[in-house]
């Protein structure tokens, strides 16, 4: 079992930065592969970005690449989601996923544990 915190999220003006990060507790959170995903009211959930167990393969959407970054430090059981250079639509909750499975995907319903998810609003 594996429980996800997300925190860090909060408001930022266009063009800002911020950082979410999620905690997951149990012991075998470096088996895991991680991934952000978000959800805008009335949408789908999106795939942000994923990584791999031991961090060497990481993958974006396609409106995030260049802009945001995800990390991971197994060490503190804690993965990162560095934002750049936002944008109103990036207004979202932000959830962190792990699957158990070790290949990053992009299809939410491939994740075993979820977080309970973090607000991002971005003003214009």
């Amino acid at each position: 079992q594996v429980q996800l915190v997300e925190s860090g999220g909060g408001l930022a003006q266009a063009g800002g930065s911020l950082r979410p990060s999620c905690a997951a507790s149990g012991r075998t959170f470096s088996s895991y592969t991680m991934a952000w995903f978000r959800q805008a009211p009335g949408k789908e959930r999106e795939f942000v970005a994923g990584i791999s167990w031991i961090g060497y393969s990481v993958y974006y959407g396609d409106s995030m690449k260049g802009r945001f970054t995800i990390s991971r430090d197994n060490a503190k059981n804690t993965v990162y989601l560095q934002m750049n250079n936002l944008k109103p639509e990036d207004t979202a909750v932000y959830y962190c996923a792990a699957d158990s499975e070790g290949l990053v995907t992009r299809s939410a319903v491939e994740y075993d544990y979820w977080g309970q998810g973090t607000q991002v609003t971005v003003s214009s």
